[in-house]
């Protein structure tokens, strides 16, 4: 049976609407370095997780190193993500702090508790099927969401501002992202919740 009973990964933004009118134009040149250890941090996070897979599913168990290393690639993506969408202004830090839980040291903060113990073996066994559905979805929701970045970057552009209902999606988007991704790289077995709204934060 799939678990959907424990709250899931989620992450929160501490930044202002307003930004600067020239971000859209820039940030994603500026975001090559983050963008680069990033999509290398992705890699070994695929390698890891079938470390974690032969882990979960003969011992039942997620080591903590990993955990700590996997959570630390969640946040180091979510970061470098939202600063190519100019979500927020500050550059992200080159950090690479692998505590389970967020180092508070970033307006993008993640919360998630990676389950280290008694997980099922059943679903790490089969979390390839299972996280088909999600990963579907997700990607579609993604795409949404990167139209939503180009439309915005042209109301920024002109107004210095973010649209309010256009950067609640986008964040969602990335909210609903970093549960597949934390649910397909192992880090627990509950089921991503696929509703957009959920754990939205004001």
């Amino acid at each position: 049976m799939i678990d959907t009973t424990v709250p899931t990964a989620d992450m929160h933004l501490d930044s202002p609407y307003e930004t600067q009118q020239w971000r859209p134009l820039v940030n994603w040149f500026l975001a090559l370095p983050h963008l680069a250890i990033a999509n290398a941090l992705g890699n070994v996070a695929n390698l890891l997780s079938i470390v974690s897979w032969f882990s979960i599913v003969f011992t039942g168990r997620l080591p903590d190193g990993i955990a700590g290393f996997q959570c630390m690639i969640l946040r180091y993506e979510a970061r470098a993500y939202s600063y190519v969408a100019f979500l927020r202004q500050p550059y992200p830090q080159f950090e690479f702090d692998m505590a389970n839980g967020d180092p508070g040291c970033d307006p993008l903060r993640v919360d998630f508790a990676p389950q280290l113990a008694d997980r099922n073996r059943l679903t790490a066994a089969f979390r390839l099927i299972l996280i088909v559905p999600a990963a579907i979805y997700t990607v579609l929701v993604v795409a949404a969401a990167i139209f939503a970045v180009i439309v915005a970057g042209f109301a920024v552009l002109f107004t210095g501002r973010w649209p309010q209902g256009l950067r609640s999606f986008v964040l969602d988007a990335g909210r609903l992202t970093l549960r597949v991704s934390a649910y397909g790289r192992l880090l627990t077995d509950t089921y991503p919740t696929l509703a957009l709204s959920a754990n939205r934060q004001p």
